[in-house]
């Protein structure tokens, strides 16, 4: 188990402070608390942090979908910014529809009372040790 919390290592997220909440089967929860280093000018969360937590969130909710799977790499994702984002954040990451090997996901970033301040849709491709494909 990864400092994160999740299942595989990933020492960007765990650079960031990007913590593993809850997983199910195609559906991921993980927080990030926005500290300073995290912050525009603005003083409000980066959008660069807030769409590395919904890479990751997204990103592991469609590695959920394969035991087999070791990680999921990026084909394309889309952010829409709605609110800005201070304190604690929580993303949510739900695998909608699995190809052979791409799986299209949507994502969500709450605030702490539950205002969607950003929404995410993308593609991911599920990664495989060699030996199994």
């Amino acid at each position: 188990m990864a400092r994160s919390g999740f299942d595989i290592d990933i020492p960007y997220a765990e650079y960031l402070g990007i913590r593993h909440v809850a997983h199910e089967p195609g559906h991921v929860t993980a927080a990030l608390t926005i500290q300073a280093e995290l912050q525009n000018s603005w003083h409000v969360a980066h959008g660069g942090a807030i769409m590395s937590l919904l890479d990751v969130t997204c990103g592991m909710s469609a590695k959920s979908l394969d035991s087999h799977a070791n990680g999921a790499t990026t084909v394309e994702l889309k952010v829409n910014f709605l609110a800005s984002a201070t304190g604690e954040v929580i993303a949510e990451g739900y695998a909608r529809k699995a190809g052979r090997s791409l799986v299209f996901v949507e994502g969500e970033v709450r605030d702490a009372v539950g205002h969607v301040l950003a929404k995410a849709t993308g593609t991911f491709k599920l990664r495989y040790p060699t030996s199994h494909h």
